[in-house]
């Protein structure tokens, strides 16, 4: 079926508002703005609770039942569903077929509506029911906004009270000669644009939840959406422009945190210190405090310690020259001791659950330190999705949320490994499932202490972890490098003996790895023969 065919239109740049519709769940701002409007002489029109609250202001208000002649029904459910709402609000003025329908049908025309939607995203988030996040799932007020913003030739449709200010302000003005007062075009069709994508961001939110009540997989359509938070300098690069967009569960992190001091953050800084929190988050705070450094989303240095202190000099030790101008990510309040530490070398951002005096005080000698304290840590296991954009499309996955406990591991090796050795390999496949792959990491004692990741090699990502623990014991004014005596875990299996036989030669002792290449067996027997005690867990942690 082909669409109707468009008429020529006679649209005015300026359209002078005469009557609004508000319906607003959020009520924040709402009494102050009506009375602008109605101060411009504008008709108010209202529905419930909106309507209780500007007449309870002193507001004149007429109620949406009495504009359609039928009562709100169905607990609500069933209040501005009715032509005389929407004949109001998609009436083209320019048509006299339309002006002919709108006076035989008594349907006034709407010029502004103001519609904030039932809180869904808010419900779920609390942990609602089934029910509960039902009944908060909006049915008029997107079938309102929607009418609105397709008929944004005649009707300026808000969202939200920033929206309502800026129509105000233009109805507030004094209009130009020969022109009447009004919202201008230009605004109008804006906030259409911003409209279609609130609703399209809502209704998103709705589906993912939808999908999830039912543990299923999303089916052939799947929307995303968020809310702009943020405008950024530039990009990855100066050249590049960028934004950052709330989705609708919030989650402890970067986006939720309060920047206590420094310069914005950029798209980078954001990009890793994201990387930085959801890593040190992976170890409990309540065993141990520990840190992590990461350079270009890869951690050059993670530790556990007795103190914070002592886990933030455990991990600078790993790597401190790739550390300067770092992202630090701590999993426990920071003290004084500490900012002290962090402050000897320049750092981008500092992230932490919290911040005592004495830490604030130092931090604030670095002035172009970005310091930012969060509500807590994120849950390493909860579920959600990655984004990747593609030609034509995206590329979506599940969060990688597997975790191994020492319950998981199969041991495949002659040689046990011993009970620290078995700690150590825990905690140094946690950290390779945050390092690009082909990501390498050894460890002993609970720190990582040499890291090699983002190569095209596995075995090149062996060399490389282990001269930087070459590198660092030479910046320690150590004998031997810290790999002697440590563990080694690869994020994916070794597909030949020659990675493995890498880690013998760093000094490795046991080591840590998915399993399941075709020469395990091959592997193996190198392990026995070098006298290693090597696990499979069963579990790949590739990171691209």
């Amino acid at each position: 079926m082909s669409p109707p065919k468009a008429a020529p239109k006679n649209v005015p740049d300026r359209v002078a508002v005469k009557r609004a519709l508000i319906s607003v769940s959020d009520k924040t701002g709402l009494v102050e703005r009506a009375k602008k409007l109605a101060a411009l002489g504008i008709d108010l029109i209202s529905t419930g609770g909106t309507s209780k609250t500007l007449k309870e202001a002193g507001l004149k208000v007429r109620d949406v039942a009495d504009l359609t002649g039928f009562p709100e029904m169905m607990d609500g459910r069933v209040k501005t569903l009715h032509p005389k709402v929407h004949g109001g609000l998609l009436y083209r003025r320019d048509l006299a077929t339309h002006t002919k329908d709108a006076t035989d049908h008594g349907i006034e025309p709407i010029d502004l509506v103001w519609i904030n939607l039932y809180p869904f995203e808010a419900t779920v988030e609390a942990g609602a029911d089934f029910d509960n996040c039902i009944e908060n799932i909006d049915i008029g007020g997107p079938a309102m906004l929607r009418a609105a913003s397709k008929n944004a030739d005649f009707v300026a449709v808000c969202t939200d009270g920033a929206d309502v200010d800026a129509a105000l302000a233009e109805m507030e003005q004094a209009p130009k000669a020969g022109e009447e007062s009004g919202v201008s075009l230009k605004l109008r069709r804006r906030l259409a644009a911003k409209t279609y994508a609130r609703t399209a961001a809502y209704d998103a939110a709705i589906s993912e939840w939808y999908w999830k009540q039912l543990d299923e997989e999303a089916g052939d359509w799947r929307a995303f959406g968020g809310k702009l938070q943020q405008t950024l300098r530039y990009g990855e690069n100066p050249h590049q422009k960028a934004v950052v967009y709330a989705g609708p569960v919030r989650r402890a992190g970067v986006l939720t945190a309060r920047q206590m001091q420094g310069k914005e953050l950029s798209y980078n800084n954001i990009n890793d210190t994201d990387a930085a929190y959801e890593l040190v988050a992976e170890f409990d705070a309540k065993m141990s405090p520990a840190v992590a450094i990461i350079k270009h989303a890869n951690p050059c240095g993670v530790a556990t310690g007795a103190t914070v202190t002592e886990a933030y000099r455990r991990a600078l030790a790993c790597d401190s020259t790739s550390a300067f101008g770092g992202i630090i990510a701590v999993n426990v309040p920071l003290d004084g001791p500490t900012a002290e530490a962090i402050t000897e070398i320049f750092t981008e951002v500092v992230i932490a659950p919290g911040a005592d005096d004495a830490a604030m005080a130092v931090f604030a000698k670095k002035k172009n330190l970005r310091l930012l304290i969060t509500d807590g840590l994120p849950d390493p296991g909860q579920p959600g999705v990655m984004v990747r954009t593609v030609a034509g499309g995206l590329l979506v996955q599940d969060r990688d949320i597997g975790r191994i406990t020492a319950a998981d591991l199969k041991i495949v090796s002659k040689r046990q490994p011993s009970a620290q050795e078995i700690e150590d390999l825990i905690f140094a496949f946690r950290v390779c499932k945050h390092t690009k792959s082909n990501a390498i990491i050894y460890a002993k004692n609970g720190a990582t202490v040499g890291i090699g990741a983002g190569q095209m090699s596995r075995v090149d990502s062996a060399r490389i972890a282990r001269r930087k623990a070459e590198d660092a014991a030479v910046a320690l004014n150590k004998a031997d490098p810290e790999t002697i005596g440590s563990v080694c875990a690869s994020d994916a299996f070794f597909p030949f003996a020659d990675g493995l036989l890498q880690a013998a030669q760093a000094g490795a002792t046991a080591v840590i790895q998915p399993g399941g290449s075709v020469r395990d067996d091959e592997v193996i027997k190198a392990a026995d023969e070098a006298d290693l005690a090597m696990v499979f867990t069963g579990m790949r942690h590739f990171r691209h």
